[in-house]
């Protein structure tokens, strides 16, 4: 993703408010024959020549004059009109909502921070109460509103960006439905603000209470109560099933144990205290691996399986910080049997979080919980108490991080966060034992009633997720030949010059281009999100053969010129994206109401070129820090990559995935490839830096 900064120091204090919010301007629809133009474009040269045509005919028809396109296009810009952001909805279920896939590894990102060296379990704590301080702490900014606007960086850089995501990073959860999940936004005056957070350590789950006696916790106070709830966890004999495993499951059959789940209510009580929470912290034991890079961040992203600390999380809760406006678009209530959800029995706290119940909106209860049987309006209110809904990792052998379900936000959002509390860490005063720790409660174990149908389900998803930790193929590796300041210096954008990099990396191994998705953060309008950057152009296929094409033995001047338009091509892309015209949001947008007018959805998109244009086989995305972390995350297709990069001044970070399912994807020499193609690509530009390169060495696959 094209990077993002906060604002210079002299505009610190500046931030948005609603109305400045409001005032940003509404994402454009771009013009209908421009998309389907750039379109055939994009695709012209990843796809045979004869399925081409076709789709060429296909694309024609479909935006004749007076044709389907033009009046799926007007209805586009009647949605606008009526809408803060036209596609907001329709993106958030095609990207996530709609996924039946697990959430570890296939849609869950991580951030592994750098490595930790704990001499014992109270270090350990030491720095989860740390942390959870750090979290208080940014939980008042959120609540006064007083975080600093972020402001574009790199291309067309120095404007103000939509902050909604941050106030939209603390006060949700993604609910598990039978066909679609709910992204869930806690914006009720009803409930109570929780004042509490859910530590996960030995599989069991503990509330700890944050604020007691209208008092915040010191971050002693905190140590004490951890070293409590340690204490608790290691009786075998209290110990009940692992209950978090159920979160890992796909989302289907997480939904079906779920409706089991929440028909005892002592089970309805832990789920609400977890829904409710703060924030997660998971308190890991060892891996019992060496601590890579590559070790540490499998960590992160699955746990190690059942048999590790897979099951001492909560996927569906973790960096999830939603707070402020928070509209009910993302939020549907259907009757019972029919849409999206449709059977997933839910608590009275879900229905209020909501926004509470329209008067005279049918309801009828089942038991002790609430069940909607004739359907129900959502109430939102213009305002909410910001939530943190984070899942932090902290292990006894030093591997720390965050665990992200990131439906609400992006990741620069995510890593703008962490960077704050790890600097609210370094700057924090050493520990010291609070006096009125004597008087604190003790923190309480959830309980949980397992039938032998939930057992059924834990031991499933157990599996499951084994079959996952053993299927990643992942590696992180360091190319340190140059990073950022010698791209600058050749006068290219960095994100740019790695993603030729990426295609020429592919190119080698695989002597073709595939349909890549970049995102493009759109957040220069109101509630903006993502688009995509299409990074296989014809530029980029024309570079990549002419630098492999030993035969024809270009010069390197001839060379260095196609790689410069490479790189113009896709810094072209990158500014058409980041202004709200790019094609895949459109083009999603037509589809959606393609839906809704026509009894079947039309040949555009069903035609093969437009299913293959959404395999996005590379999957690619820039995260950078400016303190020591690293993002990663899972390939979104069995035959894929994953490829998430971190450029730094001298070094670039890449995080690689894949899945050894499949022969003709290896993540080492993926790796391998990159490094190649950086190193070709820095000696036709100019030589680099003496410095030599960290040779790849191959990593140790994951178990």
């Amino acid at each position: 993703m094209p990077i993002l900064e906060k604002a210079p120091q002299k505009m610190a204090a500046k931030t948005l408010s609603s109305e400045e919010e409001t005032e940003l301007p509404k994402l454009p629809v771009p013009p209908l024959q421009q998309t389907l133009a750039t379109y055939l474009r994009c695709m012209q040269h990843l796809v045979p020549r004869e399925q081409f045509r076709r789709s060429q005919a296909i694309v024609q028809q479909f935006g004749a004059p007076g044709g389907l396109g033009e009046t799926l296009q007007q209805k586009l810009l009647e949605r606008q009109e009526k809408t803060a952001n036209w596609v907001s909805e329709y993106w958030l279920n095609d990207m996530y909502l709609n996924n039946r896939l697990a959430l570890p590894v296939n849609s869950s990102p991580a951030v592994i921070f750098s490595r930790q060296h704990f001499q014992d379990t109270n270090d350990q704590l030491r720095f989860a109460a740390n942390l959870i301080s750090g979290v208080l702490s940014y939980k008042t900014m959120l609540d006064s509103h007083s975080i600093p606007t972020d402001c574009a960086k790199g291309q067309l850089s120095g404007q103000q960006l939509c902050m909604k995501q941050y106030y939209g990073l603390f006060s949700s959860y993604r609910l598990p439905g039978h066909i679609q999940d709910t992204l869930v936004a806690q914006k009720s005056s009803v409930m109570p603000e929780p004042e509490h957070i859910i530590v996960a350590c030995c599989n069991q789950f503990f509330v700890l209470d944050v604020v007691i006696n209208f008092r915040r916790l010191s971050e002693g106070d905190l140590f004490t109560q951890l070293r409590k709830i340690v204490k608790m966890a290691s009786n075998e004999d209290e110990r009940l099933p692992p209950i978090g495993l159920l979160t890992s499951d796909g989302r289907s059959q997480w939904a079906e144990a779920r409706t089991v789940l929440v028909k005892d209510s002592t089970n309805r009580d832990s789920l609400d205290m977890i829904e409710r929470c703060i924030c997660l912290v998971c308190l890991d034991a060892p891996g019992g691996l060496e601590l890579s890079d590559t070790n540490r961040a499998l960590q992160l992203l699955h746990g190690g399986g059942c048999s590790k600390n897979g099951a001492n999380r909560w996927y569906d809760k973790s960096l999830q910080s939603i707070s402020g406006r928070v509209r009910g678009a993302v939020l549907r209530a259907m009757p019972t049997g029919s849409g999206p959800g449709s059977g997933v029995q839910c608590s009275f706290r879900e229905m209020m979080c909501f926004g509470g119940l329209k008067k005279g909106s049918p309801l009828a209860a089942r038991g002790p919980g609430l069940e909607p049987k004739g359907g129900f309006e959502m109430l939102t209110p213009e305002a909410c108490s910001p939530l943190f809904y984070l899942q932090f990792v902290v292990g006894r052998d030093g591997t720390c991080g965050v665990v992200c379900e990131h439906s609400p936000f992006d990741g620069i959002v995510l890593v703008q966060c962490m960077e704050h509390l790890l600097k609210h860490m370094m700057s924090s005063k050493k520990l010291v034992r609070a006096d009125s720790v004597s008087e604190l409660p003790a923190p309480r174990r959830l309980r949980w009633k397992c039938s032998p149908v939930i057992q059924g389900f834990l031991a499933s998803s157990a599996e499951k997720l084994q079959r996952i930790v053993k299927n990643l193929d992942f590696v992180v590796y360091k190319f340190d030949n140059y990073g950022k300041t010698f791209i600058k210096q050749q006068k290219c954008s960095p994100d740019a010059f790695i993603q030729v990099a990426l295609q020429l990396a592919f190119y080698r191994l695989h002597r073709r281009l595939v349909p890549t998705y970049e995102s493009a953060s759109i957040r220069r309008f109101r509630e903006g999100r993502v688009d995509n950057i299409r990074s296989a152009t014809p530029e980029a296929l024309r570079f990549v053969k002419a630098v492999t094409d030993h035969e024809a033995a270009l010069p390197d001047s001839e060379k260095l010129l196609l790689l410069k338009s490479a790189i113009r091509a896709q810094t072209e892309y990158t500014v058409m994206a980041i202004t709200g015209m790019a094609i895949d949001n459109h083009l999603l947008g037509l589809r959606e109401l393609a839906r809704d007018v026509c009894k079947e959805l039309p040949e555009m998109f069903t035609d093969e070129t437009y299913l293959t244009s959404n395999r996005f086989i590379l999957s690619t995305s820039q995260v950078p820090t400016t303190m020591e972390m690293f993002c990663c995350y899972g390939p979104v297709v069995p035959d894929g990559y994953g490829a998430c990069y971190n450029p730094q001044p001298e070094s670039i970070l890449f995080c690689i995935s894949s899945f050894h399912s499949c022969p003709e994807t290896s993540s080492t020499k993926f790796a391998k490839a990159v490094e190649d193609s950086l190193a070709e690509m820095g000696g036709l530009c100019s030589p680099p830096p003496s410095a030599a390169s960290k040779p790849l060495v191959p990593k140790e696959k994951c178990h």
